[in-house]
């Protein structure tokens, strides 16, 4: 567990189920710089008619394991009409954040609370909505020690623990989004590289950017198919950095780790898409002194263009730009943006 400056639990009154709101009040409050350990709780098991110890007790879960927390709020939160599915820990405010800022968000550690998830898909879900002809859930259980999702008979799958939810409240214009389609402000981009040591840039839209996240995932391919990951609780140690003026001319979230900088783009189709992660991954590379030529023929040469998610209404294609293809190797979108 990394060290963090303040905690956050995911008690009924921390949580949003189905909204990114700009116009819900802040339940935590946090100085630029300042790192938040933040307890989430995964909508799985709490989406049924069943409480979460029924749920989970059909798949040998004891009543021990389940979360206090989840249970609580299943008892006590109700998900309005026409919103998402997800349930969110926010909105934490951060002090100095305005409108035109970028909020960079460090991913410190991401901590798993339970040794078990679910996978959960059925017809009319995923990329391939008429591939099922029955709805299926399916309860994984983990073996923490070996860090491998043991999904059957000989298959184990490596855990990469992240959240599939990180935003900021959209602009207030639009009030609140439902946590199903990503956008400019984040949301439910379900990027498997923000694992810890990864970075996450977001635009600001609202005072004190009001920061959401939740929708932890075990680990998840590229795409997310099916509909689902393996769908978790998880707690996620994030540091909040605010650079003044920097997110006046972002246009989507942007990304990077250490060995990979990351541009994304979001449209309608996998193709709007595409077309977007490639301007952004263009104009990065223009702003590393390229030509609009040179920029494009080495997103052609040397970047990756992959699928984020593909299932959530809005589509995520992501570029992978390797850090070793450059000899200087200044921080990413911060200086690309005149951020100190």
């Amino acid at each position: 567990m990394r060290k963090h400056d303040l905690f956050l639990r995911s008690t009924p009154e921390n949580v949003s189920w189905g909204w990114i709101a700009a116009d819900r009040p802040p339940v935590l409050r946090v100085k630029s710089g300042q790192a938040v350990r933040i307890d989430t709780v995964t909508h799985q098991g709490l989406n049924t008619a069943k409480d979460p110890v029924a749920f989970f007790g059909t798949a040998g879960i004891a009543p021990r394991d389940v979360l206090g927390d989840a249970s609580e709020i299943f008892g006590k939160v109700k998900r309005d009409e026409g919103a998402g599915p997800h349930i969110l820990t926010g909105p934490i405010y951060v002090e100095g954040a305005r409108p035109g800022d970028m909020l960079e968000v460090r991913v410190l550690d991401v901590e798993i609370r339970v040794p078990y998830g679910v996978n959960s898909t059925g017809p009319g879900w995923g990329a391939v909505p008429d591939l099922l002809q029955q709805a299926a859930q399916k309860v994984i259980k983990l073996d923490l020690k070996r860090n491998v999702a043991l999904f059957a008979r000989d298959v184990e799958v490596p855990l990469a623990p992240f959240m599939g939810i990180v935003a900021v409240a959209p602009p207030p214009a639009l009030k609140r989004v439902s946590t199903k389609p990503p956008g400019a402000f984040g949301g439910n981009i379900d990027f498997k590289h923000l694992v810890a040591g990864s970075t996450l840039y977001l635009p600001v839209f609202n005072e004190g950017a009001l920061l959401y996240t939740g929708d932890g995932h075990a680990c998840q391919g590229d795409g997310e198919v099916d509909g689902t990951a393996i769908e978790i609780s998880l707690t996620p140690t994030l540091q909040l950095i605010v650079h003044a003026s920097a997110g006046k001319n972002m246009i989507w979230p942007r990304a990077e780790d250490a060995a990979n900088w990351y541009s994304m783009g979001m449209g309608p189709s996998l193709d709007d898409a595409l077309k977007q992660a490639i301007r952004e991954a263009a104009g990065f590379l223009q702003g590393k002194g390229l030509s609009a030529a040179d920029a494009y023929a080495l997103c052609s040469l040397a970047v990756d263009f992959r699928i984020g998610e593909a299932v959530n209404n809005v589509q995520m294609v992501y570029g992978v730009i390797p850090k070793h293809l450059f000899r200087r190797r200044p921080k990413y979108w911060r200086r690309r943006n005149g951020a100190e």
